[in-house]
């Protein structure tokens, strides 16, 4: 008897110990496989969004297994129809998108928006920010207006989307909380965020609307300076860097990226969908992962989901009707 109660033990403390170093047990599991639905590119932030956050929950036990499936095209809109007209076969596809699903439907690229999908969780953002070079004598968002003030087409702001596009949004969104007219704002497009960039180094424009993930590796090493984010408070990654609202400039903006399911989806299945996704902000496995890629932790759920994606569509909807885009 005493034998069997110490092998029991010793057992008790192996099993106990396996736990600490390798995955979460069967029980922890929520849902047994997820297919994510990624509507870009192998490598895009959609890509990396998806298989990141597939890592996470099934590394941390929270989902049994994950597969991945790139449809590319229509700007998104492929996947997002492919996903309502399968609606029935695909109960155990989650769909990542993020702002442009906001955007492309008000300006029409494509016939859907984020009404006709099942909302199941907003996961994670990038804020924007307004950079400027180290070199520049512009130190905050009162000298850039100041400038601005000075010079409205002497002081270009260059972004790494065309015209009536994210970038350009945010620029024109700053400036017309500052006060100024968003019309007025000289915005020259780039083909990507990499050559915006290059353009703020050499001196062709005055300031850069970005991603504050595109911008803070850089700003860290001291090639630019940061002069206003668009989050609500200080971003730890530089906590540096001022917030608009600090600078008086009453506005907020983050390009969130999180997953939508097929309309008619079981409200048991969404229940543990947002349930896995929930318990995956715990977890190590999901820290992992949100720090190698230097994302912001925005968790938005179901109602807290649509009424946000609403408030940033009419946001949106305004200032595009305003520049003339829609």
């Amino acid at each position: 008897m005493t034998t069997f109660k110490l092998g029991r033990r010793a057992l008790i403390a192996a099993v106990a110990a396996i736990g600490l170093t390798g995955p979460a047990l069967a029980e922890d599991q929520v849902v047994d496989s997820i297919h994510f639905l990624i509507p870009g590119g192998a490598g895009g932030g959609w890509d990396g969004t998806a298989r990141g956050t597939g890592e996470a929950l099934t590394k941390a036990g929270l989902v049994g297994t994950a597969s991945y499936e790139n449809m590319s095209g229509g700007g998104g809109g492929k996947a997002i129809g492919f996903l309502i007209e399968n609606a029935d076969s695909n109960h155990g596809t989650l769909m990542v998108n993020s702002t442009p699903i906001v955007i492309r439907s008000l300006t029409g690229v494509f016939p859907h928006n984020f009404r006709d999908l099942t909302l199941v969780s907003g996961t994670i953002g990038d804020y924007a920010a307004i950079v400027v070079g180290k070199d520049s004598p512009i130190n905050s968002m009162d000298d850039l207006l100041a400038a601005f003030d000075a010079d409205p087409s002497g002081t270009a702001i260059g972004g790494g989307s065309v015209p009536g596009g994210m970038d350009h949004l945010v620029a024109a969104m700053v400036m017309e909380a500052a006060g100024k007219d968003a019309l007025a704002v000289k915005y020259i497009p780039y083909d990507a965020g990499g050559k915006a960039m290059a353009a703020l180094l050499s001196g062709e424009i005055a300031a850069l609307s970005t991603g504050f993930s595109e911008a803070v590796d850089l700003a860290n090493a001291g090639e630019v300076k940061i002069i206003g984010v668009t989050a609500e408070e200080r971003v730890d990654a530089a906590p540096d860097a001022m917030t608009m609202k600090e600078q008086g400039i009453d506005t907020s903006f983050v390009n969130w990226r999180g997953f939508f399911a097929a309309p008619g989806l079981p409200e048991d299945k969404l229940a543990a969908y947002q349930d896995a996704i929930a318990k995956m902000y715990d977890t190590p496995e999901w820290e992992d992962v949100r720090a190698r890629n230097g994302w912001v932790n925005i968790h938005n759920s179901g109602d807290d989901f649509q009424s946000f994606l609403e408030q940033q569509e009419q946001q949106i909807g305004d200032l595009m009707k305003k520049l003339g885009f829609l």
